[in-house]
């Protein structure tokens, strides 16, 4: 099957994730360049090599016919089976398109809302103690009246499992991110689990294309969606090692919140987070109320009139970050960065003119607000 003029962008963005030695970076950097999948493919080999990375072979692979198939396929997939691409270009999660190691393609299923306002990553061992389990349902309690949040981790036996497991309980919204296909759940004793969050209003979603398998190697590359999405990871119970670690690393590296529970020095399991929170890479929590004060959602909402004559000082782009942080309570770093339209750099000054003006007040988290 080969796509209809309709589907042609969907069928071509499919084609280039596939596409041998391109990956994120130069995918995005192509898109960049000729504002369309559709476009990358109608250029020819020699236009192609005028972007950084794209070598003669791999600007041929764009002509094959292997690819172009594989394309054609997996769009059938998508079709058949009722699953939402997000393209990074299109529609995509706003927190994951500024890490610059986002995937180009992602695959869902369920009612993904990945633009909650508050989105708080929970990971944790695959094997938790009682402790943690309790920790873990402790936390969704105390966090479930915050309006507009969704929780998100990867689905695994542990920690992963029982925060799903409790959002499905509380009525919270929670996805999944899976290291494979959406064919299949793994572990598969987590599949009823997985289908009632995407029938109260959750979802899965995964980088990998129909049929992908399991491998160990796909993990690592899981966690950095689950950090990417997040505007802060908690870590209730990590080994020395695994997979809890490295998406903290991972959400530190974005310049996310980090936060951990301690455990008592002799646990195994509590090792991570110990040293994660020795280290300053994470801020200690022991409680939702510690966790809602990090990341300033205490904050009662609040109307804050500026002086009319303060607006005819300032410039337009000042103008449009007042009226967005005037609507809400606080509003991340990033979604000012997308609703603006500016360059980091001009951006990044702007909101010091701002602060230096008394306007506005820097939060924890990358967050903004009225002052």
């Amino acid at each position: 099957m080969y796509p209809t003029a309709a589907q042609d962008e969907l069928y071509y963005q499919l084609a280039l994730s596939f596409v041998p030695g391109v990956g994120p970076v130069i995918g995005r950097a192509l898109l960049e360049r000729y504002g369309s999948a559709t476009a990358i493919f109608a250029a020819s080999p020699k236009d192609l090599m005028a972007t950084d990375g794209i070598t003669d072979v791999r600007a041929r692979a764009f002509r094959s016919e292997e690819l172009l198939r594989k394309a054609a396929t997996e769009l059938e997939h998508v079709e058949k089976n009722g699953l939402e691409v997000l393209c990074i270009h299109d529609r995509y999660p706003k927190r994951l398109a500024n890490c610059a190691d986002a995937p180009t393609v992602l695959y869902g299923k369920g009612n993904l809302m990945y633009e909650a306002q508050k989105v708080v990553a929970i990971v944790g061992t695959r094997k938790n103690t009682d402790y943690g389990q309790k920790l873990t349902e402790d936390l969704i309690e105390g966090l479930a009246g915050q309006e507009g949040l969704m929780v998100i981790s990867g689905l695994a036996l542990g920690i992963d499992a029982i925060a799903h497991r409790k959002c499905v309980q509380m009525g919270i919204p929670t996805i999944g991110v899976l290291g494979h296909g959406l064919d299949r759940i793994y572990p598969p004793g987590n599949r009823q689990l997985a289908m009632q969050m995407v029938e109260q209003g959750g979802g899965i979603l995964s980088e990998f294309t129909w049929g992908t398998l399991p491998d160990k190697g796909n993990f690592p590359m899981r966690n950095r969606v689950v950090a990417g999405m997040a505007d802060v990871t908690v870590v209730v119970e990590s080994q020395e090692t695994g997979g809890a670690l490295i998406t903290a690393q991972l959400a530190a590296g974005y310049n996310r919140e980090v936060a951990a529970y301690p455990g008592r020095v002799t646990d195994s399991r509590s090792v991570g987070c110990n040293n994660l929170i020795r280290n300053n890479m994470a801020a200690m929590i022991t409680c939702a109320d510690d966790l809602i004060q990090l990341m300033s959602w205490d904050k009662a909402k609040k109307k804050r009139a500026v002086q009319p004559q303060l607006f005819l000082h300032m410039t337009a782009d000042e103008q449009k970050i007042v009226d967005l942080l005037s609507s809400r309570d606080s509003v991340h770093a990033d979604e000012i960065l997308y609703h603006s339209g500016l360059a980091y750099p001009a951006l990044a000054a702007t909101l010091l003119q701002l602060e230096m003006q008394g306007l506005i007040k820097t939060l924890p988290g990358k967050f903004y607000r009225m002052n």
